[in-house]
């Protein structure tokens, strides 16, 4: 009983020490965590995951907002951001580690670095997201972590940047009765922290986590595919454009016949579209064998792209589903797919769909959507 007691003394004398991030280290073992559940995650889903980035057009900011792993996991939602990474910045030392940034007093911020196109989101509204999940006027401290590393700043490289997070501060600062204590800066350095860091939270879904990510559920996030780039044709262009079998498909409701059509048992890396008007539906990563003969998917690339109808036909009560531009005949979705991946089984006949490989996606105009894949 003696030992026992004495154990709990130190780590309770650990955590007072080192902070409440440390916290979930020492009760889930460390930077291991808990990964059984790392594809449960508690946070919203990434609005950038999909998004092809020109990597040569990235803006670059610096933030620091308490424990790094929260500030990362929720900037990183923001769309328009390409990167995050959590590091070191600002304080006196050089390659600092975790250990000497918590307990040996080196003036480093726990800080996130954000790159981000400029084009999808600009610095005033990245900052204002920012804003959102820190208190400006409290100093040294966010949440339950206090100590000069978990202060609150804004840092960058390129001069024009101050004008634009002073501008951000100046509307911040009436919504506080105290004053914003939020500090502004060049970048002095910024040192990468260590591997176990990096989308903590991502690995530890259950870790530690000061921040509330509610505000990311209002953000703008315009669609992926826009339908007006796929027109629907004439009757007439689509009767010349289509081989019978894909006219009675889907345009007359036909059903082609399972294990006998094109793409039941392709599972080569690209998208599938739709035959009549080329708009993207589905992604071979969505793909699966669901041992019915047609092609299978467990979602498409955006809920809109497809429309759903009640279908009584053949004595059966059956959800159609038809493709949002051209309101082609699709096929059919039941609720027999994989549990994993929602419990969705979307079966499509091979004549509604064109696929197009991932080799041929940027030159046929596709290749905004090579991050699907």
């Amino acid at each position: 009983m003696k030992v026992k007691a004495s154990l709990g003394l130190l780590v309770l004398m650990l955590v007072l020490l080192a902070g409440c991030s440390s916290l979930n280290s020492l009760t889930t073992g460390g930077a291991s965590g808990d990964t059984a559940a790392a594809g449960e995650s508690r946070f919203p889903e990434n609005p950038n995951a999909n998004l092809d980035f020109d990597t040569g057009n990235l803006n670059e900011i610096w933030l620091a907002g308490g424990c790094f792993w929260g500030v990362e996991a929720y900037m990183a939602r923001v769309y328009g951001v390409y990167d995050v990474t959590s590091g070191y910045a600002n304080g006196k030392t050089e390659n600092p580690s975790y250990e000497d940034v918590t307990r040996k007093n080196t003036g480093h911020a726990e800080t996130v670095h954000v790159r981000y196109d400029p084009e999808r989101i600009d610095l005033e509204k990245l900052l204002s997201h920012y804003f959102m999940i820190i208190d400006p006027t409290l100093l040294n401290q966010q949440g339950n972590d206090r100590g000069e590393q978990y202060r609150t700043g804004v840092y960058y490289k390129n001069e024009a940047d101050r004008a634009v997070i002073e501008k951000v501060i100046a509307n911040e600062a009436p919504k506080y009765d105290d004053p914003i204590v939020t500090e502004v800066e060049p970048l002095k350095q910024y040192y990468l922290a260590e591997e176990y860091h990096q989308d903590y939270l991502e690995k530890n879904p259950n870790g530690y986590c000061h921040v509330e990510f509610d505000s990311l559920e209002d953000q703008d996030v315009p669609a992926l595919i826009d339908p007006a780039r796929y027109p629907k044709p004439s009757d007439e262009v689509l009767k010349e454009k289509l081989t019978t079998a894909q006219y009675q498909v889907t345009q007359k409701n036909d059903t082609e016949t399972a294990y006998s059509n094109e793409y039941w048992d392709n599972y080569e890396p690209g998208i599938y579209v739709d035959v009549a008007t080329g708009e993207p539906l589905f992604s071979s990563a969505d793909k699966y064998d669901s041992n019915c003969g047609w092609p299978s998917f467990t979602k498409p690339i955006e809920p809109e792209v497809v429309t759903e109808h009640k279908d009584t036909s053949f004595n059966m009560t059956r959800v159609e589903v038809r493709s949002r531009s051209g309101d082609s005949h699709l096929g059919h979705v039941f609720e027999d797919g994989p549990k994993d991946k929602g419990g969705l089984r979307y079966c499509i006949n091979s004549s509604s769909i064109l696929f197009i490989p991932q080799a041929e996606m940027e030159e046929k105009g596709y290749g905004y959507l090579k991050g699907l894949l």
